[in-house]
């Protein structure tokens, strides 16, 4: 006998596996799942009509979320002279230049995002292969290098993101936590939606997007029909 467990169950109740959800109506789904000990993340999960091997289509930029990601984003800027200052004023939870570049070689990483201005890329490029697997090497398609410190600086922990298609077409972007309520989740869907669409590649004919899903960290996928997403 299948042991299925409560949990499982509980999910049954909620949704049914083989219907498609306008993206409203999958977002309030998501507030029926059982909880679970800790405030999971909603995610959004895009595949997408573009050929990844192709490099002239890539697709990825970065979108402020109108209502954050909920979680304290901590910030270090790689800089010096008065982009230092100016870091610091805009909220950076880390500031240096060669200072900083040692620690961080020495095994320090506790923040979550980096940002650089323009000079200090070549004496960054030595953390490549701690930053890197980590995706936190900064580059201006991301738009982390920048002589900007204090505007992104302040995007970043206001809830500004990344988005970047991987090898298999998909993009997958939390938009929030489960805490957060419905209109909140579909601002920022939204938000991130338009964002998508307008980093389609010219050479993509047609619709870019051709599936979405929702989910949480520990909960099932929830198919969103078209309409949804307008």
């Amino acid at each position: 006998m299948v042991h299925i467990s409560k949990r499982k169950k509980g999910f049954g109740k909620d949704f049914e596996a083989e219907k498609k959800y306008t993206l409203e109506e999958a977002l309030t789904h998501v507030e029926k799942f059982p909880k679970v000990k800790f405030d999971e993340t909603v995610e959004l999960h895009f595949r997408l009509n573009i050929d990844s091997k192709e490099t002239e289509q890539p697709v990825r930029g970065t979108v402020v979320l109108p209502h954050g990601i909920g979680k304290k984003v901590r910030v270090a800027v790689f800089c010096k002279g008065e982009f230092a200052q100016k870091a610091q004023d805009a909220g950076a939870d880390l500031v240096g230049g060669t200072d900083l570049i040692e620690r961080v070689a020495k095994g320090f990483q506790e923040f979550d995002c980096v940002v650089a201005t323009p000079d200090m890329m070549r004496d960054l490029s030595k953390l490549g292969k701690i930053l890197g697997p980590r995706g936190l090497m900064p580059s201006p398609k991301a738009g982390t290098v920048t002589q900007d410190v204090e505007k992104v600086v302040k995007e970043l922990k206001a809830g500004r993101i990344e988005f970047k298609a991987d090898k298999q077409a998909g993009i997958h972007v939390g938009i929030g936590k489960r805490s957060f309520k419905t209109n909140q989740l579909l601002e920022n869907a939204r938000q991130l939606l338009e964002a998508i669409e307008h980093a389609k590649p010219t050479a993509v004919k047609g619709n870019l997007i051709r599936t979405i899903s929702v989910s949480t960290t520990m909960g099932p996928g929830l198919d969103v029909v078209e309409m949804g997403v307008n």
